[in-house]
C-alpha cells in the first residue's frame, strides 16, 4: 500500500506530482496522463507510486506546511500503522511504535543517511524542524535486506529542500497558545549547473506541565522548549553524466522536564531541581550521482551525523549547578550504490559501512561498533506481475556475520484489485544501554531475530483507493524496553484497512488498524501499543479558502508501573484547521488542535497538550 496525506508534491521526478491519503492514489491530473508519483524508501531505486510493492505512506510539503508548531511526531500520528509515545510536551522525548515494534526497531534516515542514538537506539524526530523537510516517506514492514539491522518494524525517510529552477523564496510567522511562537524562512533555486539551499527556523514555547500531578517526580511547574534549525545544500552538475552535491542539517534546541540528577551531590527531587535537556542534531553529506551508461548508473554517499542528548540540573532556591549527563553518538556512513537496469528490471547492488563512536559521562564496557554490509536487489516487471528479490550480508564488528533476504510480489487479477505479498527476515543487536548501562544492562543479551510475512489486496478505480494488508512478525529474543528482559518470542500481527475518495474538491481518507503484538510465553501486550486506531480526515478547497479537519480515535494500551502493569484509557482528539489566501504570494493559517481539550496520556505519568490554537501568516515567491 503506497499512499500520501494531501496534496503532497513528491519531488523525485522532475515534475510537480499530488496524491493523497489512503490506497496507491493520484490526483486527478496526474490520472490525466502526468508523470506518476515514485517512491524512493520501497526500494531504495525511484519506483512508481502504483508498482510499489511495499506499505508506504508519503507525506508531502503540504501536509507539513497544514501542522502549525506541531513536531514530525505528531504528523507521523496520523500515518496507518504508526503509533507514539510521548514524556508529555510539545517537544518531549517522543518514539515511533510502527506495527507494534519498539523504536528502535525503525530506522530513520535522513537524506539516505542514517541517524540516531547508539546508547538507545532510538532517535529524536522531535528535532526534526517541519519547515525544512520536503517530504517523509514511512515504510512499513521488514526491511532488514534492504537497509540492514533493525529494520524490524520498518523504515522512515526524511528529505530536506531540494533546489528547484529558479529562485524561490518563503518565509513563516505564527503565534498561539501555551506561549508559541515561529520564525521561519528559506530560499532555493537553480542557475546553471548551481543548484542550491539555505533555510533556518525558529521556534518556542512556554509549554506544559509534563506529569500528571501526583505521578513519580512531579514538578508543578511549565515545562517550555526553544528550537533553532538550519539547513543548507549546493549541488554542482558537472556534465550530463556526473553530479557532486553537499547538505548540511543542524536543529540545536532545549526543553524543561521533571527529574533529578544521578548522580545526586545536592540531594534534590524533582520539586526541588531545574531538569533541562539539550538535544542537537548535526549531519553531513558529500554525495557523487554518476550515469556510466544508459542503464547503469551509481551513487556514492559519505554522511557523517552526531546525535547529542546534554541533562543538565540546578536547584532552584539559588541556582546552584547540580550536575550533568551525556549520551553522544557520532555516526559515519559511507554508501556505495550501482543500479543496472535490464530493460524494465532492475539490479541493485550497495555497499555500506557504518561506525558508532559513543561519548558518555557514563562507562560503557564498550564505546565503539562499525557494521558492514553487501546487499543485491533484483526487481523484476512483467505485464501482470511484479517481484523484488533481496538478499543481504553483514558484518557487526561484536556480534559477527549475518545474513538477511527477502521476497516481495505483486499480481494484477485485473484493473481494479492487485495483490501484493512479502516474506522476509530481520536481525538486531542490543544496544549499548541494553548490554551495558549500570544496574539496567546485561551483556549477555543475545540479537533479535525475526521472520515476517504479510499480504495486501489493494483495490483502484476512478477517484477511489482501497487496501487491506494483513502482517505476521515474529522476533526470537525479543528484548523489552523497559525491563530489559529478553523474552523467548514476540508475535507482531496485525491489520490496516484504508480507504481514500474525492468529489471534485473534496477528499476524504480514513484508516484502521488493528495490532495485538504479544510477548511468548506470557501472552503479555507489548507495552505502549493499541489494539484500535482509527484515524480520518477531510479537506475541502473552496475559492481561496482550504479547511481539514483531522480525526483519531485510539483504544487503551497497557504501560510499565512498578513492579506491574498499568493500563492507559482511550483518547479521541479532533484537529480542525484553514489556510486563506490572500493573493498570490501570501497566506494566513489558523490550526486549532484538540478542539475537545481530551486529557490522555501516551506514556504512564504523562501528560499531553490539551486544546491550543496556533495562527501563521505566510508568504512564498
Amino acid at each position: 500500500m503506497c499512499v500520501s496525506l494531501n496534496r503532497a508534491r513528491v519531488a523525485c521526478v522532475p515534475a510537480a506530482i499530488t496524491v493523497f491519503l489512503g490506497g496507491v492514489s493520484v490526483d486527478a491530473s496526474a490520472q490525466a496522463g502526468e508523470l506518476e508519483p515514485v517512491v524512493v524508501t520501497a526500494t531504495r531505486t525511484p519506483v512508481p507510486l502504483t508498482d510499489s510493492l511495499a506499505d508506504v505512506t508519503i507525506i508531502g510539503r503540504d501536509q507539513l506546511d497544514q501542522a502549525g508548531l506541531q513536531s514530525l511526531i505528531d504528523v507521523l500520528a496520523l500515518v496507518p500503522g504508526v503509533q507514539i509515545t510521548t514524556n508529555g510536551s510539545y517537544r518531549s522525548n517522543s518514539g515511533v511504535l510502527l506495527r507494534g515494534a519498539t523504536t528502535s526497531q525503525t530506522i530513520l534516515l535522513v537524506n539516505g543517511v542514517r541517524v540516531g542514538s547508539a546508547t538507545s537506539g532510538g532517535y529524536s524526530l522531535e528535532n526534526l524542524p517541519l519547515d525544512r523537510i520536503e517530504r517523509v516517506e514511512v515504510l512499513r514492514g521488514a526491511a532488514a535486506a534492504l537497509y540492514g539491522p533493525d529494520a524490524v518494524g520498518g523504515v522512515i525517510q526524511v528529505f530536506t529542500r531540494e533546489p528547484e529552477d529558479g529562485l524561490q523564496r518563503s518565509a513563516t510567522v505564527g503565534v498561539g497558545g501555551d506561549g508559541q511562537r515561529k520564525l521561519g524562512a528559506s530560499l532555493q533555486g537553480q542557475s546553471g549547473a548551481w543548484g542550491y539551499t539555505l533555510g533556518a527556523s525558529h521556534e518556542r514555547a512556554q509549554g506544559i506541565n509534563v506529569k500528571i500531578p501526583g505521578a513519580s517526580g512531579f514538578n508543578p511547574d511549565e515545562d517550555g522548549f526553544e528550537f533553532t534549525s538550519m539547513d543548507a545544500s549546493l549541488r554542482y552538475q558537472i556534465n550530463r553524466q556526473h553530479s557532486v552535491s553537499a547538505q548540511l542539517l543542524l536543529s540545536d534546541g532545549e526543553y524543561d522536564f521533571d527529574g533529578a540528577p544521578s548522580p545526586n551531590p545536592l540531594s534534590l527531587d524533582a520539586a526541588t531541581a531545574r531538569a533541562v535537556a539539550y538535544p542537537r542534531l548535526e549531519q553531513q553529506i558529500l554525495r557523487w550521482l554518476a550515469q556510466w551508461t544508459d542503464d547503469w548508473s551509481s551513487t556514492f554517499t559519505a554522511g557523517r551525523s552526531k546525535d547529542v542528548s546534554v541533562n543538565r540540573y540546578w536547584r532552584i532556591s539559588d541556582g546552584a549547578p547540580a550536575g550533568q549527563s551525556r549520551f553522544n553518538t557520532t555516526r559515519t556512513q559511507f554508501i556505495w550504490q550501482n543500479d543496472i537496469r535490464f530493460d524494465q528490471d532492475t539490479l541493485s547492488v550497495v555497499a555500506e559501512q557504518r561506525e558508532d563512536q559513543v561519548d558518555s559521562t557514563t562507562a560503557y564496557t564498550v564505546s565503539q561498533r562499525t557494521v558492514r554490509g553487501l546487499a543485491a536487489s533484483y526487481a523484476m516487471k512483467q505485464e501482470s506481475w511484479d517481484a523484488l528479490a533481496t538478499v543481504r550480508h553483514d558484518r557487526n564488528s561484536q556480534f559477527g556475520s549475518f545474513n538477511t533476504w527477502a521476497l516481495s510480489a505483486g499480481y494484477r487479477l485485473n484493473e481494479q484489485f492487485r495483490l501484493v505479498g512479502s516474506v522476509g527476515t530481520t536481525f538486531q543487536a542490543p544496544s549499548f544501554n541494553q548490554l551495558y548501562f549500570p544496574g539496567f544492562g546485561n551483556p549477555d543479551l543475545k540479537p533479535q531475530k525475526g521472520k515476517a510475512h504479510e499480504i495486501g489486496l489493494r483495490y483502484r478505480q476512478g477517484n477511489t483507493r482501497a487496501s487491506a494488508v494483513l502482517y505476521h512478525n515474529e522476533v526470537q529474543g525479543f528484548i523489552t524496553p523497559s525491563t530489559n528482559v529478553q523474552s523467548n518470542l514476540a508475535v507482531l500481527k496485525g491489520m490496516t484497512l484504508s480507504l481514500d475518495q474525492s468529489w471534485g474538491d473534496t477528499a476524504w481518507s480514513v484508516s484502521y488498524d488493528y495490532a495485538d503484538p504479544r510477548l511468548k510465553p506470557s501472552d503479555e501486550r507489548v507495552l505502549r501499543v493499541a489494539r484500535h486506531v482509527l484515524r480520518t480526515r477531510l479537506n475541502h478547497q473552496h475559492g481561496d479558502w482550504l479547511s481539514f479537519a483531522e480525526l483519531r480515535l485510539s483504544s487503551d494500551r497497557e504501560d510499565a508501573q512498578f513492579p506491574g502493569r498499568v493500563t492507559l484509557p482511550g483518547y479521541g482528539l479532533l484537529n480542525l484547521g484553514t489556510t486563506y489566501r490572500l493573493n498570490r504570494n501570501m497566506s494566513i493559517q489558523a490550526r486549532l488542535n484538540n478542539v475537545t481539550d481530551t486529557t490522555y496520556s501516551l506514556a504512564n505519568g504523562f501528560t499531553s497538550p490539551g486544546r491550543n490554537l496556533f495562527v501563521s501568516l505566510n508568504w512564498n515567491d
